[in-house]
């Protein structure tokens, strides 16, 4: 059944794409180096001086995405507020003039791999289909599309700030590579899972830190929205606790702290093996499952006593970053009562109702027996119509009234 919903779903997307297409997909390129590997992705100038979303450095690519496609290197800001470098993917629809309209598609790569960065998979061939077919959608319906490397260029996997200013800086990056004027140029941003970490951060940040964005709405969901509770709902999971491993080693370089004081020669294995291969979400089914306990040293078994876990988690509590100036639409499934088998549905229901309470118009979804496969792509689905009604100046649909309190989002204490 799950995978039925998912095909149905990716069959809708490529749909929609496919009666808007003017011209014949371009062939992927071939053979590019990673961006580890690569000069295109490398910056040694000076950066303090240089404002943020400013494009560095851009070349044209082929993809397999209906559009002109350009890949940009530009500013953005790391998790620990200092100027830093990423890429993106820009691509423009066929035959596009005008003022644009500009989607930020935040794909759930989840790795510590540059073989996995969007802005390089859409361009050598190995973008999945479950990207490529909202990307190709949005295009269709006339719209910019940029994915950002929004991790940064070390992989900071689940930090969440520097996940935010990498997604606004993209769409500034987009806006500079097009001449457009940011007052004037609607913008949009859609994401689920990691995709959706990336989006809600930076529907929080972008009051404070890209006012000179138009931004008229937001899709996310399958959010981890306390970090602790996360851990304590998937550990031991035989599939979900194996990202348990990736998420630490991408916050913990994000954060620049260092858990290795508090690892068992088995973490010290785990983490070690995460890190040398470069897992991405598709590969994590080479670890075993992950009891956290597991990887900790006998006095440091209680993982909600490790401070700098705890102040981690506490600093990525969703919703304590700022608040959004534009409607948005949040989805979680709930297969077993609690979540959809990763995220918890009450932790989600707590961060709309938040929004609600700060005069957010919240449009929350809920889809009962849905795992997080099913819930993504149904908000995906559900996610494009949306933001067609935002560009449109159309009344944003609210149902805040009937938004449950949800979990307590009290910071953790040691």
């Amino acid at each position: 059944m799950r995978k039925l919903l998912i095909g149905l779903v990716l069959t809708a997307l490529s749909a929609s794409a496919a009666t808007a297409v003017a011209a014949p997909a371009p062939v992927a390129s071939a053979g590019l180096p990673l961006p580890t590997a690569d000069p295109f992705y490398h910056y040694s100038g000076s950066l303090p001086g240089v404002a943020p979303g400013t494009v560095l450095r851009s070349r044209q690519m082929s993809t397999p995405l209906p559009g002109t496609a350009t890949q940009v290197l530009y500013r953005t800001t790391d998790q620990l507020q200092r100027p830093s470098v990423t890429a993106a993917l820009v691509v423009r629809p066929n035959g596009a003039s005008g003022t644009p309209r500009i989607v930020s598609y935040q794909e759930a790569y989840d790795s510590l791999g540059a073989q996995c960065d969007p802005s390089y998979t859409a361009v050598n061939g190995t973008l999945g289909q479950s990207d490529q077919a909202p990307m190709a959608a949005a295009l269709a319906a006339g719209y910019t599309v940029v994915t950002a490397d929004y991790e940064g260029e070390t992989l900071d996997y689940g930090a969440g700030q520097e996940s935010g200013y990498g997604t606004l800086d993209g769409i500034r990056a987009a806006e500079n590579l097009v001449k457009a004027d940011p007052a004037a140029t609607p913008a949009a941003m859609i994401g689920f899972s990691g995709g959706g970490i990336a989006t809600e951060f930076a529907t929080e940040l972008a009051a404070a830190y890209a006012p000179d964005l138009h931004i008229v709405g937001a899709v996310e969901g399958g959010l981890p929205v306390d970090f602790l509770h996360t851990i304590d709902y998937i550990d031991g999971s035989p599939d979900w606790s194996k990202v348990l491993p990736l998420v630490l080693t991408g916050a913990s370089r994000g954060f620049h702290i260092d858990f290795t004081p508090y690892l068992n020669p088995f973490g010290i294995q785990i983490m070690s093996k995460v890190r040398s291969v470069g897992v991405c979400n598709a590969d994590q089914n080479a670890l075993p499952v992950i009891r956290t306990r597991d990887l900790l040293k006998p006095e440091y078994a209680d993982y909600h006593k490790i401070r700098p876990l705890v102040d981690i988690s506490n600093k990525l509590i969703m919703g304590t970053s700022g608040t959004p100036r534009f409607p948005i639409m949040i989805g979680i499934g709930n297969s077993d009562g609690t979540g959809d088998g990763v995220m918890i549905a009450k932790d989600e229901q707590a961060l709309a109702h938040s929004y609600c309470g700060r005069g957010v118009p919240v449009d929350f979804h809920e889809f009962p027996g849905a795992d997080h496969f099913v819930a993504g792509g149904l908000t995906l689905a559900a996610g494009l119509p949306y933001l067609a009604q935002r560009f449109a100046g159309a009344p944003a649909p609210d149902n805040c009234a009937t938004v449950p309190q949800g979990n307590s989002l009290a910071p953790a204490t040691v």
